[in-house]
């Protein structure tokens, strides 16, 4: 049950945005089992004033930087989300073309109880 809200630069065209979601979907469906359709996502566009990512950590970020944050059930293993990054990172390289050091990613861990998917029950609880 991950939940992405993916952040960017404003202006890049509606196939580029879509090739981002679809790579994201694909690297969890592969790296974390997550079942089909069980896709939450957001993209939220930024103007350039309102978006910033440093070159902290040797890394030279472009103006095609993501900050990607997925909130996941508190039961991944450290190795598969070393394996989400890294699909990641080489699905967005593949389509739309993102170069792999401007691909930011957080994970946060969430116990199954935080979650309500619908109707106002914890489905998972």
């Amino acid at each position: 049950m991950p939940l992405l809200h993916i952040s960017m630069r404003a202006g890049k065209p509606q196939a580029y945005r879509q090739a981002i979601l679809d790579g994201l979907y694909r690297a969890m469906r592969e790296a974390l089992n997550v079942p089909e359709d069980d896709a939450f996502m957001t993209i939220t566009e930024h103007e350039p004033a309102n978006f910033r990512c440093g070159n902290a950590y040797g890394f030279a970020r472009s103006d095609d930087a993501l900050l990607i944050q997925i909130t996941v059930f508190a039961s991944r293993t450290t190795e598969q989300k070393k394996a989400l990054y890294r699909r990641i990172a080489d699905l967005l390289g593949e389509s739309p073309g993102i170069r792999p050091e401007d691909v930011f990613v957080n994970v946060l861990d969430a116990p199954k109880e935080n979650w309500s998917v619908g109707n106002g029950i914890a489905q998972f609880a």
